[in-house]
């Protein structure tokens, strides 16, 4: 199953020795593209020294963790009403069997979580962290996009814009990083692990995008024999780099001298050797790995501040299903590769990361004819952290009756996602002056209380 299969729906449902080194230039090391890291951050204005991060230092700010499912996950699913009847209604086949019990998940049911919501069965993994008080969800969330277009959506929401007449074209991450500046950034203080870095954060001055640490080292290009004589090693060329960046205090020499000790402590370290901790087993997936990494970086402290990861395939127009089908695989991978995560950082670890899922919109009410769903309005959005108030839904909840329903068919956005975003950074990112710089739209409504200060 392609994971980005939601790309291919338009959105209205249709689917060596000293003496032989060369001696290395600035100029050549930039037009050779020696260094493929060094060379992406030569632009980048807000890099300084590296002075890794610890625990307890400078801001005290939490590390964000942004999962975007891309395609449009069906909250309705994800968080299933199942104490109101229009549900069972609408979802003759898809709606998904009510709890068993108080606190206690059963196999193939929804597990409780209020008395009204149910968290789906294949996100069982997660539900120890609402019952401590470190999840929580909000249901009936979205922006004022109306387009149901995937691509429309998205870019509304990784924008920060409350539709597609925001004001800034740049990404809410993007103005969150430039409007609140760390003291000792790295090359690491925002990572995308994707192919393409995602629009959240376009504009940032320093962001790396890479699929996969392992790409984070130094491109060498093929030595010429016949000139030097001898291989260039990538010992020599760490000597010569070193020599090249050691010295100076202009923009450039700073950047290659920061991304040099960042690939110093990476190859010392090795990601691929990384042991999670506290029993953790990450599944093999995509998202599972790219977490893991996330785990690494943090312990590193390498001055992670913001990882970006997405998750594709959620467009389930056709053979959706309920406890098991092709949405339960998906939510499968979301749970066990978050519980992972948690696990693996410990309660303690928790206690200053922030994790954000979300996705642009939700589906229809109604099941189609495919035993699927199609674009729709409202979804759900999950907040996890030791700085969450959790173990409650959050939200006011519109109802799925025809005369509630947005064009008779759609759950309402009531609840605008921006204020869920600025209440986070405010109280848990050190950007509580600066809302209206990262938000400039305005009229965030507010805060719903989900986050400790």
């Amino acid at each position: 199953m392609k994971e980005n299969l939601w790309s291919f729906c338009d959105g209205d449902g249709n689917v060596s020795g000293a003496a032989s080194r060369p001696i290395l230039t600035r100029r050549q090391a930039i037009q050779g593209g020696l260094v493929t890291v060094i060379s992406s951050y030569l632009g980048a204005s807000s890099l300084t020294e590296v002075a890794f991060a610890s625990p307890g230092s400078e801001s005290e700010r939490d590390l964000l963790v942004v999962l975007f499912l891309r395609g449009a996950a069906d909250g309705l699913s994800i968080v299933a009403p199942y104490g109101e009847d229009d549900y069972y209604r609408l979802r003759p086949t898809l709606g998904l069997a009510k709890p068993a019990g108080k606190k206690q998940p059963a196999a193939g049911r929804l597990s409780d979580l209020n008395g009204f919501f149910g968290l789906h069965p294949a996100l069982d993994g997660l539900y120890p962290y609402y019952e401590q008080g470190m999840m929580a969800a909000v249901h009936a969330v979205g922006s004022f996009d109306r387009s149901r277009s995937h691509f429309e959506a998205m870019m509304t929401m990784e924008r920060g814009a409350p539709d597609q007449k925001g004001k800034d074209p740049s990404g809410w991450l993007a103005r969150f990083l430039n409007a609140v500046p760390t003291a000792n950034p790295t090359p690491l203080r925002a990572v995308a692990f994707n192919t393409v870095t995602p629009d959240s954060l376009r504009g940032a001055t320093a962001v790396t995008t890479i699929p996969s640490l392992n790409d984070y080292r130094l491109d060498l290009p093929k030595p010429d024999m016949k000139k030097h004589g001898a291989t260039v090693g990538t010992k020599a060329i760490n000597t010569a780099l070193t020599a090249l960046y050691g010295k100076g205090d202009d923009e450039v020499t700073r950047s290659g001298r920061a991304t040099l000790t960042v690939l110093e402590t990476l190859r010392r370290s090795d990601p691929a050797s990384y042991k999670p901790a506290n029993g953790a087993k990450y599944p093999e997936t995509g998202l599972g790995s790219g977490l893991r990494q996330v785990a690494f970086l943090r312990r590193q402290n390498l001055g992670l501040e913001v990882a970006c990861l997405d998750r594709g395939g959620w467009d389930t127009h056709v053979g959706q299903g309920g406890a098991v089908g092709w949405l339960a695989l998906q939510l499968k991978d979301v749970g066990d590769s978050l519980a992972a995560f948690a696990k693996d950082l410990g309660n303690d670890g928790l206690k200053r990361v922030t994790i954000v899922v979300m996705t642009e919109f939700g589906r229809r009410a109604r099941e189609n004819s495919g035993l699927g769903t199609d674009h729709g309005r409202a979804s759900a959005m999950f907040l996890l952290g030791g700085g969450v108030h959790g173990g409650k839904v959050y939200g006011k909840w519109p109802g799925l009756k025809s005369e509630n329903m947005e064009d008779g068919m759609d759950l309402k956005v009531a609840t605008d996602y921006r204020c869920i975003l600025a209440e986070m950074i405010a109280k848990r990112l050190g950007g509580g002056n600066k809302i209206a710089a990262i938000f400039p739209d305005g009229n965030i409504p507010p805060p719903l209380g989900i986050f400790k200060g």
